[in-house]
Formats: C-alpha cells, sequence, structure tokens
C-alpha cells in the first residue's frame, strides 16, 4: 500500500511545504521546524519511497510532484532543497495556481554538468548509481559528505545530515536509483523561464554539488526570479546557517500579508 508520510504543525495564516533532498526525509528541517512553526503552518513531507514513506518505487519528477501534490494545501508557499527543488519547480510549472512561492535550495533545475553548463559530472552520478548496488550504506554517507565540505561546521553538520538518513529506515535501492536518474537527466531551464510565480533562489557558497557558477546563469535566464547566496554555506544552508535561513522565509511570507 502506498502511504505518503505528511506531518502539519504551526498555526500561522501562509502554509509553507518543505520537500526534502535524495536519500534523506522530512527530519532535515528539525533545526529549524520550530521556528517556521511559529510564523507559517508548516507541512513536512517524506518524498514517496523516502523515510516513512512506504510502497513506492522508483519514479518519474512528474509522478513524484502528482504524489506530494495530491495531499498538499490549495495555496501554498512550496520549497524545495536539492532534488526537493526539482519536485517542486515541477509542481509550480504544472499548477502555479497551487503555488504562492516557489522557493528552491542549493538546487539546479539542471544538477548534471553539460556543455557550457556547471554541475555534477554525469560519471559521477553514474558512478553513485552503480555503487548503490555494492553498498549503499557507504554510497549514501559520502553523497551526505559532499553537502557539507568546506563549511566550518562540516564535520557537525554531515554528522546531523547521517544521524538523521539513519533515524529511519534507508530508502530501498530501486528508488534511491530513480532519485538520481531524475538528478542525472532531468533540465527545467528554459520551462522555468516563464514561470509565473514568485520565485526565491537561495544558495550556499561553498556548494560542491550546485556551483555557484550557475547563480549568474540563472539571473540572466531568470530574470523574474530573486537570488541569495549565503556566504560561508554549502549544500545545506539550513543546517548551517538556520537563521539567515529562516529569516529570508519569514520576508518572503511577508510580501503576502
Amino acid at each position: 500500500m502506498n502511504n505518503l508520510w505528511w506531518q502539519t504543525v504551526g498555526t500561522g495564516n501562509c502554509h509553507l511545504v518543505l520537500l526534502h533532498g535524495w536519500g534523506l526525509n522530512a527530519e532535515v528541517w528539525h533545526c529549524v521546524q520550530e521556528e517556521l512553526a511559529s510564523q507559517f503552518t508548516l507541512h513536512l513531507v517524506d518524498l514517496p519511497g523516502f523515510g516513512r514513506s512506504h510502497g513506492f518505487g522508483a519514479m518519474a519528477l512528474e509522478e513524484m510532484a502528482q504524489q506530494v501534490l495530491e495531499r498538499a494545501p490549495q495555496n501554498a508557499i512550496w520549497l524545495g532543497w536539492s532534488l526537493g527543488g526539482l519536485v517542486a519547480s515541477q509542481i509550480a510549472l504544472t499548477h502555479p495556481e497551487r503555488v504562492q512561492a516557489l522557493v528552491t535550495v542549493a538546487s539546479s533545475p539542471c544538477f548534471s554538468a553539460r556543455e557550457d553548463w556547471p554541475g555534477i559530472k554525469p560519471e559521477v552520478l553514474t558512478g553513485f548509481q552503480q555503487q548503490l548496488s555494492d553498498d549503499f550504506k557507504r554510497t549514501v554517507e559520502r553523497f551526505l559528505a559532499l553537502q557539507t565540505m568546506g563549511t566550518d561546521t562540516a564535520r557537525q553538520d554531515a554528522r546531523t545530515l547521517k544521524n538523521i538518513v539513519l533515524s529511519l529506515p534507508m530508502p530501498n535501492v530501486e528508488v534511491l536509483n530513480g532519485g538520481l536518474e531524475i538528478l542525472k537527466t532531468v533540465d527545467l531551464r528554459q520551462p522555468l523561464a516563464t514561470l509565473s510565480v514568485p520565485h526565491l533562489r537561495i544558495y550556499g557558497y561553498l556548494d560542491g554539488l550546485v556551483p555557484r557558477k550557475v547563480v549568474p546563469l540563472l539571473d540572466a535566464l531568470w530574470p523574474q526570479s530573486e537570488s541569495r547566496v549565503i556566504a560561508k554555506a554549502a549544500h545545506a544552508p539550513f543546517i548551517s546557517h538556520p537563521g539567515e535561513f529562516c529569516a529570508a522565509l519569514v520576508a518572503l511570507s511577508q510580501r503576502f500579508d
């Protein structure tokens, strides 16, 4: 039986849906949950097949977005981190009437490096897919270590992410491979150029997975969007810089008061 895990906390007038990244679950928001729940009605989701959302196999991006949308409030700010940023973006493209604003965090419309486009080398993602079959716990741990590299609190942040993964059953290899396939193949650069809802993009200056070189490229491609780079953050700015992260979201919500 398919069972999407969903938790709603807080009593703010503005709804905020939080979507996590590859290999993880909604516990990643633990360090900002209390602060955000004091300002928003917060919707915490485990993406299909991840965390406590059992009974799902590998999915295409469109399927994953549809599964999440079916449980969502009629109107909300949608925030997606990393892989979750692609899911939130897909929802904003197909159902803009349900999206008050889109926030993407340490996310790229095209994670895979292409000609004239900075990103993760496709062979690195293919390598992760192959290694998952051999030792997927170690492969996920390596991916988590990449997400915090370079920050002042790298070791502590990596431990936080690892504990979040280990606190719940690991996703199966099929689901993890499906997520990597999305990261490897999806390209939303052109579709998002015509996005009709407000779009805030938050980046970490030290991010090794979404290089900061994408920021000016997307500023030019999506002039209607707004970018914010957190100076000493890497791929998980809400863990390393929770105060700055929450302040940006509260400022965004105040536009809709």
